[in-house]
């Protein structure tokens, strides 16, 4: 069976509104032999006159008539989606978006963020899920609206990244620990009981290349796949953790962070999503949100640091 040719709903929604080929073809800006060659591709495909004359005028058939709303529906439906997206209305907004991020994200940067989403739009839900990999698949097939991290080689192609902010690894113990106090050299670091993080398991990274030159080498005690858990552990033993320094902000509270003596280099947190969400209004906003949510943090963090800076 042939496909219909759906632009004929729209002459056939004038056609009836109309009851007159004249008239149609004027509000169409079509000629009326044009309107009446379309007139009878309309009767051929529906095998109904549609329109019969009734003295010097048309009038409809039943099928006409029975088809007059729908069509006149279907044409606003079409005409609907094909128009420029308009105003998001956020106080009208009900929405639940998933966000997949690195533990630590949402204890930093989760309470700005749901205060700035709830404060705009109050029926939007955000809901948070943990990153095990780097895998882009969720955000390919719309499980995920939204996702934090490091773009890399497994970061599908097509993904669309914007930099959130830039960080660096810290070292962390806690209170009281030896390397709470005084200078800390390669070879203080490296004496000490070490905590590996690695969602691969690996027990060796790059902070341990970097300790080579130094003819040193971390004891790695443990590994865990998380820095919250490193963190719990270093805050209950002598264990030393090395960490994001702004992913971590709040998770380190009560306890003593430090430069590494090796230079590691920073890293960029982006903000990660698929394509097809790129123009939703909705979408937009919400990418919007977590920028100024981060950018808050950051400042807030920062501003302690600046102040003891000045004072030296």
């Amino acid at each position: 069976m042939a496909t219909p040719d759906l632009n004929l709903l729209v002459t056939l929604d004038v056609l009836l509104a109309e009851g007159s080929v004249v008239r149609a073809a004027q509000r169409l800006r079509l000629s009326p032999s044009a309107m009446s060659r379309a007139l009878a591709r309309l009767r051929e495909t529906t095998g109904d006159p549609l329109l019969v004359r009734a003295g010097r005028g048309l009038v409809p058939t039943p099928r006409a008539l029975e088809l007059r709303a729908r069509v006149s529906q279907l044409v606003q439906d079409g005409t609907t989606v094909l128009r420029p997206a308009g105003m998001l209305d956020l106080k009208q907004l009900a929405r639940t978006f998933t966000l997949r991020t690195r533990e630590g994200f949402v204890e930093n940067f989760g309470p700005a963020l749901i205060a700035r989403v709830s404060e705009g739009a109050p029926s939007v839900r955000l809901r948070f899920v943990p990153k095990p990999d780097k895998d882009s698949a969720p955000l390919r097939d719309g499980a995920v609206d939204l996702e934090t991290g490091v773009v890399g080689k497994t970061t599908g192609p097509e993904v669309r990244a914007q930099a959130l902010f830039r960080d660096r690894f810290i070292g962390v113990v806690r209170m009281g620990h030896a390397l709470s106090k005084g200078k800390i050299t390669p070879a203080r670091y490296a004496a000490g009981r070490h905590i590996s993080i690695s969602r691969q398991g690996l027990d060796k990274g790059p902070i341990d290349e970097l300790l080579k030159p130094f003819g040193l080498e971390r004891e790695i005690v443990t590994v865990v796949d998380g820095f919250s858990t490193a963190l719990a552990l270093a805050r209950a033993s002598d264990l030393i953790a090395s960490v994001p320094e702004r992913h971590t902000g709040n998770l380190r509270a009560g306890m003593h962070s430090f430069l590494l003596p090796v230079s590691t280099p920073e890293f960029t947190v982006s903000l990660l999503w698929h394509p097809r969400l790129d123009a939703d209004p909705a979408h937009r906003w919400l990418r919007g949100c977590v920028r100024d949510a981060c950018a808050e943090g950051l400042i807030e963090s920062s501003t302690p640091r600046k102040i003891r800076q000045k004072l030296k």
